[in-house]
């Protein structure tokens, strides 16, 4: 790791990034995408010094409250977390300030900070998305190797309810080929509905998006894992970004008559219109 110096925090659609790397090692990942920017190698994580600091500066310059979200470019519960504690800062200025939280993770670690998102729910709304791509769990070992196990996500997704935290669910990405079936696709869901999540997103389809950067390396792992799959890729979706899965009519079927049963919101722009709207809460007496 390394520390580097910012004069911002909070961008302007009020999204946070505290780290700028991640060690889960998902083969997938689109943050390794060239188009970022990235000047340091990805495992050595970017630390933004004073991010608590700079972050409360930020709030007390708002007018009103609103919903802060974590980014998607660096998972805020990577193994740094435990030690630096830099998102139980930040979630505890949240609090303090009574903004809105909207934070997205594939870590059952978010489990510490239960205390904090519960006491930003209850004053005004805390929605945490879980990414959740693979039922399998030897598969998702292969293809999430160092986070948390989809089970273990489950588990979170269930402590969130009974907590009565909103929960969103990211099913993405679908790997052509590989996790692009209707058995997985009913396991996840399976679990979502007994986690009571409130919305399901599968953005763009089932499938993959592949840039510079991210491609190579997901193309490297696919030789150690799974090997002729890169050939496989290749020849279906050669340099395309938009790498869709040949079952996509089929899984969409599915997904969309058992969200319809089971009473999961999953019309995305719904989702994302409710995980930034903010909500204040009126559970305490006013002192005027």
């Amino acid at each position: 790791m390394h520390y580097a110096d910012y004069k911002t925090i909070l961008s302007p659609t009020n999204g946070i990034n505290l780290y700028r790397g991640c060690t889960h090692g998902c083969i997938y990942c689109d943050a390794r995408s060239t188009c970022y920017q990235m000047m340091h190698d990805f495992e050595d994580i970017e630390v933004k010094r004073s991010a608590a600091e700079i972050l409360e500066a930020q709030l007390k310059r708002k007018r009103k409250p609103c919903m802060i979200s974590t980014g998607s470019m660096c998972d805020p519960y990577i193994p740094l977390e435990e030690s630096l504690r830099l998102t139980r800062q930040c979630l505890e200025i949240i609090e303090r300030h009574g903004f809105g939280l909207s934070i997205l993770t594939k870590s059952a670690r978010i489990l510490r900070d239960i205390d904090i998102l519960r006491a930003i729910n209850e004053k005004t709304k805390c929605v945490v998305q879980m990414t959740m791509t693979t039922y399998d769990e030897q598969l998702c070992k292969i293809i999430e190797p160092n986070v948390s196990s989809t089970a273990e996500r489950f588990h979170a997704l269930e402590a969130m309810r009974d907590a009565g935290i909103p929960t969103v669910v990211w099913l993405t990405p679908i790997l052509p080929f590989i996790n692009d079936t209707e058995d997985n696709l009913r396991g996840i869901l399976d679990y979502c509905a007994r986690a009571k999540v409130r919305g399901i997103i599968s953005f763009g389809g089932f499938g993959v998006t592949l840039r510079d950067g991210d491609r190579e390396y997901f193309y490297a792992n696919l030789d150690r894992s799974f090997p002729g799959m890169k050939e496989r890729y290749v020849w279906a979706f050669g340099n395309s970004y938009q790498c869709g899965s040949p079952n996509n009519t089929r899984l969409t079927q599915v997904f969309n008559s058992l969200c319809r049963e089971y009473g999961i919101m999953h019309n995305s722009d719904k989702i994302f219109a409710y995980i930034h709207k903010f909500e204040q809460k009126h559970n305490q007496l006013s002192l005027f």
